[in-house]
């Protein structure tokens, strides 16, 4: 009975000392909180998007007070009010930064794309890029089985019931990123948006040899260089026979849009082209 006492006594005893020991060791190391971040996370929007490059908006509300500008530090979400007002609360200036609007780099409908087999598994597009080419004869195109529709908090992408394919609406757009990061075949690009939301891509990802992505879409690029030797501003060029418009060279002239003999440049909300009418 003694020695279990005395065991019980000795136990309290090093839970005491051990408590006394972690009281001064936190005492010591105790650091104290800024304010200003709890403060400037409530004018943030909480989505936690990580579209700043935050994993969360309490970071880059400490990223926000703790650093002497707010150059490179954004939220997409909140968008230029938002920065205005931590701007305004902080003292410091906001960054400027282009809206940008997330693209879905495929036109491969189900009439461009015919299937040529079935696919019954998961549906994920995560999980059937692991070990499926697709269903198409395409394998760099939109699996279309909505990975980037679940991923969006604002619902601003869909998946088309009849195209299959995912479709943007630039409104609820915010340019978070999260699409882009789910989609495995890395076919949604942030993009600038210009005036009254212009945009001219390529609406391809297809690094095929052009006879061979022709033959699986026929929206694919071909990679004939046409839109390169047409440009005017040098904001075209084609990489492992694919194309690329580049959003901060391009002036929105269309030329590339009308010498693609595809079809595989998109563009968007543009004035209806007028017919030019032929002279009988």
């Amino acid at each position: 009975m003694t020695t279990i006492i005395n065991t019980i006594l000795l136990l309290c005893a090093i839970g005491l000392l051990a408590s006394i020991a972690l009281y001064f060791v936190a005492k010591k190391f105790k650091t104290d909180e800024n304010p200003l971040y709890g403060e400037v996370e409530s004018l943030l929007p909480g989505a936690n998007c990580g579209g700043c490059g935050f994993p969360g908006c309490r970071k880059l509300a400490e990223k926000m007070v703790d650093s002497p500008s707010l150059d490179g530090l954004y939220c997409s979400v909140g968008g230029e009010q938002t920065m205005e007002q931590i701007a305004t609360f902080l003292g410091k200036v906001a960054s400027q930064t282009e809206k940008k609007v997330a693209v879905v780099k495929c036109k491969g409908t189900c009439e461009q794309r015919p299937k040529t087999v079935s696919y019954e598994g998961i549906s994920s597009c995560s999980f059937a890029a692991s070990f499926h080419a697709g269903d198409t004869a395409c394998s760099f195109g939109c699996l279309g089985l909505g990975d980037c529709e679940k991923a969006c908090s604002f619902g601003g992408i869909k998946i088309n019931p009849v195209t299959k394919l995912p479709e943007v609406d630039s409104n609820l757009c915010t340019a978070c990123g999260q699409c882009a990061t789910a989609c495995p075949r890395h076919i949604i690009e942030l993009r600038k948006t210009n005036k009254k939301d212009m945009k001219i891509y390529v609406g391809c990802s297809n690094k095929d040899k052009g006879a061979i992505a022709r033959k699986a879409c026929a929206a694919a690029c071909i990679g004939c260089g046409k839109c390169m030797k047409t440009c005017p501003n040098n904001a075209i060029v084609v990489v492992d026979s694919l194309a690329y418009i580049d959003a901060n060279a391009c002036k929105l002239c269309r030329k590339c849009v009308e010498a693609c003999p595809t079809g595989a440049i998109v563009e968007t909300n543009f004035p209806v082209r007028k017919k030019v009418e032929e002279n009988n």
